[in-house]
């Protein structure tokens, strides 16, 4: 029996990592994943949905809390696996057409700390899908996570050694005063940006 301690793990680590070693094991041995809120919990039951485990959990303590994944018949993975779309062609890794739109640098409203804390775990999860995007484009604020500062460059030069195309607007870089300060990447201009999302096969907007 294999144990992941994700205590202090902010979404959506608990399902990546799980995810990996369920992949490690095929499936076929016993796991106990370590979390410390019930919404990790109810994450990691979907994602024993998906992958055709059984699963149960145990309430330790108000911040512990232990899912266990259990072999199953693995009927549901096969119908849970998410798919690239037809029009949307896997060639080493990389989902060509597959485009990701990134207009600032916070994930929904009206909290922006809160914002700032999803785009993050929005990034890292794109890294870790098995097909990574063909291209990412950055314009308005969204510039600022392509940038020295950014808490997203990790991910984002990962992504770009395993050949994902990432494009900035230089004017939005000029206008945030950021023209030096591009850290992944290239520079890119409006034209070419219309052009990468007019192409898309599949856009993909947080």
């Amino acid at each position: 029996m294999k144990q992941l301690d994700m205590r202090g793990k902010a979404c959506p680590m608990p399902v990546i990592e799980t995810k990996k070693v369920l992949e490690e094991v095929k499936k076929a041995e016993e796991i106990t994943v370590l979390v410390d809120n019930e919404i990790a919990v109810q994450n990691l039951t979907k994602l024993a949905g998906h992958e055709g485990m059984n699963v149960s959990s145990e309430k330790h303590s108000d911040k512990e809390y232990a899912v266990v994944f259990t072999p199953g018949d693995g009927a549901a993975a096969e119908a849970g696996e998410a798919q690239a779309p037809a029009e949307v062609k896997v060639e080493d890794g990389i989902a060509k057409g597959r485009v990701v739109v990134i207009a600032s640098d916070k994930m929904g409203e009206p909290d922006e700390e809160l914002g700032k804390i999803l785009i993050k775990g929005f990034i890292y999860a794109v890294s870790r899908q098995e097909a990574l995007p063909e291209t990412m484009l950055f314009y308005n604020g969204g510039a600022k996570l392509t940038a020295e500062g950014s808490e997203s460059l990790e991910d984002l030069k990962y992504m770009a050694e395993q050949g994902v195309e990432i494009l900035t607007c230089g004017t939005c870089l000029k206008h945030l005063g950021m023209e030096d300060k591009l850290q992944v990447g290239a520079v890119s201009n409006m034209y070419e940006i219309v052009e990468k999302m007019t192409g898309a096969a599949l856009l993909v907007r947080p």
